[in-house]
């Protein structure tokens, strides 16, 4: 297993998302990447995985005010099984 720290996270308005992606490429700590599932717009929208760091850089970026930024005191760990152990 490996370490992941948070240093804060997002929340995402999934129901506004127009599905620019635009968000994804301005992810520094690369921790946003686009869902399978589909809005009632009918647009995939971005999905947040541990590592985040509140840079905020998502939010700046976004045309439509879905993301809303969170620092957290001091980081939190995530543990993240490896694709190996998965099924050991």
């Amino acid at each position: 297993m490996s370490t992941t720290l948070s240093r804060g996270t997002v929340t995402i308005a999934t129901e506004r998302c127009k599905g620019c992606e635009l968000c994804i490429p301005a992810c520094k700590p690369n921790v946003l990447t686009m869902s399978q599932a589909r809005n009632e717009l009918g647009v995939s929208y971005p999905e947040l995985a541990p590592g985040c760091t509140s840079c905020g850089a998502c939010l700046l970026v976004c045309p439509d005010f879905c993301f809303e930024i969170y620092r957290f005191e001091s980081p939190v760990s995530h543990e993240e099984v490896q694709n190996s152990e998965v099924g050991s």
